[in-house]
């Protein structure tokens, strides 16, 4: 086991009707003036907005609202964001959503902190970052993690370009969870979600040569959680306790409790930016559609490992490694199918010709300037190999 250090402050507020305990909890956290970050209308329509708000009257608290937030989050909304915060005096940013709107909170609450610094150039780390505006989440869906993860992600549209930054600050004080919140979403969004939650918990995962017991029985218990929950939730989405347990993942998925001693190898997750900043493509959807031929690509390179996963996972008898291996990888390929999400590019929508291709590899290896993967190193002629496997 290497060195590691946990550290999730995030105090979760999780059950039925929780969103009314919203004020109290931003109340709790030093909040007074709040800026207040959705999505689309779906927020407003459902009431969830209007109880949110109700229970920061109820403190005295003030609040704007900034709704709009879409998928894959833009910088420059984050950046009206920003001057929005500024010009209210906000001390406090409240996201009422999923992870595009908690990874906004989290770029506006950065960049209020540090005014007349450029937001993108704290999220590429040309400057420090060394303070932020306290952040709380009411959580609407179960996908990213981000309510208790260290990191957030925005696409910068002029340049094209999905990165993420990981950082202490990123730490929200709260999150508000109800699993009833989750029951109005769209089939495919679940489906996104619950593919997230499993790529969060599987880039941790597939990291040879460290012995973790510990470690690996939490992150193969939440992933066959996911996996049989998953199915409940996707035939009757309103089942209380099988929402609750994918939002129990959620979280528990990307808090670093599932790499504790192993830590992490996010390369499906480069690979999936990649095609996101691109092509505008649902975050969950990408990982889907490329993780299969990233599998089949590096298993021989930790074939007992793959092994582990397909028995652990999936319940897989064989007893060769390489041939379990095998088994484990279209297990999961197929669960993904079983859900609804694409399992190549063409499924996800994309017919991406020889060029694009490329780019799409220099854009998930900087340039082919970084090796991704602990398990084969992985530059711009592997990353293009992985691709076109994909297609």
């Amino acid at each position: 086991m290497q060195n590691f250090v946990q550290y999730a402050p995030t105090e979760v507020i999780f059950g039925k009707g929780t969103e009314n305990e919203t004020g109290a909890a931003v109340k709790k956290w030093g909040g007074s003036r709040v800026l207040l970050v959705y999505g689309g209308g779906s927020a407003v329509r459902s009431g969830l907005l209007g109880r949110v708000e109700e229970s920061l009257k109820k403190e005295g608290i003030i609040w704007e609202e900034f709704g709009g937030v879409k998928p894959n989050p833009r910088l420059s909304f984050a950046e009206e964001g920003i001057r929005r915060a500024i010009a209210f005096g906000a001390d406090f940013i409240l996201a009422v959503g999923g992870g595009s709107a908690i990874d906004t909170a989290k770029g506006i609450a950065h960049g209020a902190a540090n005014p007349g610094v450029k937001l993108w150039d704290i999220w590429t780390k040309k400057v420090p970052l060394t303070r932020s505006t306290p952040v709380g989440v009411v959580l609407t869906i179960a996908a990213a993690g981000s309510e208790m993860s260290d990191s957030a992600v925005l696409t910068n549209e002029e340049i094209g370009k999905k990165a993420g930054i990981n950082t202490v600050f990123n730490r929200v004080k709260f999150a508000v969870m109800n699993p009833e919140l989750t029951f109005t979403l769209p089939k495919y969004q679940l489906a996104c979600g619950i593919t997230d939650i499993m790529m969060h918990t599987m880039e941790r995962y597939f990291i040879p040569g460290i012995k973790c017991q510990l470690t690996d029985e939490i992150a193969e218990g939440l992933l066959r959680t996911v996996v049989e929950n998953g199915k409940i939730a996707m035939e009757n989405q309103r089942d209380y306790d099988a929402m609750a347990e994918i939002m129990w993942c959620s979280s528990l998925s990307h808090n670093n409790l599932t790499e504790a001693g192993r830590g992490k190898d996010f390369s499906v997750h480069k690979f999936g930016h990649a095609l996101s900043a691109r092509y505008d493509v649902a975050h969950g959807a990408s990982l889907a559609a490329v993780w299969g031929s990233w599998a089949n690509y590096q298993y021989d390179a930790a074939p007992d490992r793959f092994a582990r996963f397909a028995r652990k996972v999936w319940g897989i008898r064989e007893q060769e490694d390489l041939k379990a291996a095998r088994e484990g990888i279209r297990a999961a390929v197929d669960y993904f199918r079983s859900i609804g999400m694409p399992v190549s590019l063409t499924e996800l929508g994309i017919h991406p010709t020889e060029e694009e291709l490329k780019a799409l590899a220099l854009d998930a290896t900087m340039n082919d300037t970084v090796k991704l993967s602990r398990l084969k190193p992985l530059g711009a002629a592997e990353a293009l190999e992985i691709y076109r496997m994909a297609c």
